[in-house]
């Protein structure tokens, strides 16, 4: 069950302000909020899935200390990230915004092919290596779910832009804080 908790926290904080969200608030313009969470649900349960797989084997391949630093770092690094911030290009607007078939196949398409190698990817990866796959897997994926939710109902009901300064801040500090306290983790063992 920690777990679970552990991963739905930092993948929603990862989730906030990342280019997903602009991609679901752009498909919530053209398409049904229900066809949008429903197409992001479908693309992260199997981004995730694979992601926890590959964050299993590289678990028990090699030693616990090895990878509570590396994964240590690995948050600091998403802090980095997301103090950088993660932008929408035009490109990636206009596939959003494209059909490709159906309104659900657009919508899971392109969130499958934007979170491969997106940092909530690897942020699950490095989750999967400390946790348990099946609580890592459910709760990265309902964080996920949950922060691009936010996103479709805040942008519909208040019609601008969230304080994107107070959620990449809140952000940065939280991955920061995750790192740092893994680091203590690994040198208290």
């Amino acid at each position: 069950m920690e777990a679970f908790w552990i991963s739905l926290w930092m993948i929603f904080v990862a989730e906030l302000g990342d280019k997903s969200q602009l991609m679901a608030l752009a498909f919530a313009t053209r398409y049904r909020p229900w066809i949008v969470i429903t197409g992001i649900t479908v693309a992260t349960t199997v981004v995730h899935l694979m992601s926890v797989a590959i964050g299993g084997l590289i678990g028990t391949a090699l030693p616990t200390k090895a990878i509570t630093i590396a994964a240590a770092l690995a948050f600091f690094g998403f802090a980095i990230w997301t103090l950088r911030g993660d932008e929408l290009s035009e490109e990636e607007s206009a596939k959003a915004t494209r059909a490709a078939g159906s309104a659900l196949l657009a919508v899971t398409t392109a969130f499958f092919l934007s979170e491969l190698g997106d940092k909530t990817m690897l942020a699950t990866i490095t989750l999967a290596t400390h946790n348990g796959w099946v609580g890592t897997w459910i709760g990265s994926t309902v964080g996920m779910v949950a922060a691009d939710a936010l996103a479709i109902v805040a942008g519909a009901m208040l019609g601008r832009k969230l304080p994107e300064r107070f959620i990449k801040y809140g952000a940065a500090a939280a991955f920061a804080i995750f790192g740092v306290w893994m680091l203590v983790d690994a040198f208290a063992a």
